[in-house]
Formats: C-alpha cells, sequence, structure tokens
C-alpha cells in the first residue's frame, strides 16, 4: 500500500472536548503522533503554570492517535483508554509545548504507548504510559467513516 498523506484537523473544527484543548496536529503516520499547543490562560492552573490535566489530556489524545492512524481521507481508527499513567516533571507557563506518542507493542485491538511533552525550549514537562483497546469497527487501516 502506497502511503498517503493524512488530513490533519484542528482540534477547533472537532466537538466538544477537543476544541477546548485547542491543539494542532504536527505530524500523524503509523505508529507515531505529534500535536502541539500554545498556551493560553485557559490552560494554565491558580499557580500559573500549565494545568496537569492539560497535559494527561494532550497525552491521552497523542498516546491514542500513536494506534490509529488511518491513511484514508474521511475515515478515522477509534480507540478507548484503558489505563494511563503520567508523571510530570517541569512546569511552563507560555509558550508551544509539543506532545509525541509512540505506540510501542501491541495487538490487534489492545496496544501499548509511551509519550512526552516537551516545551519550546526542549524542556521535558511530562511523560506517560498507556494501554488502549481499538473499538469495533476499528479494526482494520480504513477504520471508519468520520
Amino acid at each position: 500500500m502506497s502511503k498517503q498523506e493524512p488530513l490533519f484537523v484542528d482540534s477547533s473544527e472537532l466537538p466538544g472536548f477537543h476544541n477546548l484543548l485547542g491543539y494542532r496536529q504536527v505530524s500523524w503516520e503509523q505508529n507515531e503522533a505529534v500535536i502541539e499547543v500554545e498556551l493560553q490562560p485557559r490552560h494554565l492552573n491558580l499557580g500559573g503554570v500549565i494545568h496537569g490535566g492539560v497535559l494527561t489530556s494532550l497525552l491521552d489524545i497523542a498516546l491514542a492517535q500513536a494506534g490509529t492512524y488511518c491513511p484514508y481521507p474521511g475515515r478515522m481508527r477509534k480507540a478507548i483508554t484503558l489505563s494511563l499513567t503520567t508523571t510530570f516533571t517541569g512546569q511552563c507557563s507560555s509558550g508551544t509545548i509539543r506532545v509525541t506518542g509512540r505506540r510501542r507493542a501491541g495487538g490487534t485491538r489492545i496496544f501499548n504507548s509511551t509519550g512526552e511533552v516537551h516545551d519550546e525550549k526542549g524542556n521535558l514537562l511530562a511523560i506517560a504510559e498507556g494501554t488502549f483497546r481499538i473499538r469495533s469497527g476499528s479494526e482494520k487501516p480504513e477504520g471508519v467513516p468520520i
């Protein structure tokens, strides 16, 4: 199968929580996904630094995407999170953060991913490991219609 360029969707075009987070897709390929967020006041906690819940949510998205790449325009693959462990290693309050998820292992339904969040200076802000289950209908690369 020849590699096709995926259609990247800005989260502002997605409903609900994805829209609220305000991330953009930087890259997405088999076994790896990268998203970025330009920090806004809504992403910060009461101490003025990025909220741990925002970091965890972004890691959850990138790690799930790492195992659900779909090269077919107008289609997608879906997964649900079975477990997610996040470790916070740094703080920032402005600039753009980059979240990278990588699929590490798994079968046709269950997979494991790891990920990292870095600020624009390259400082590590958080790491995560997650286990995900492919939703019914999303097992094959062509996934389901959006």
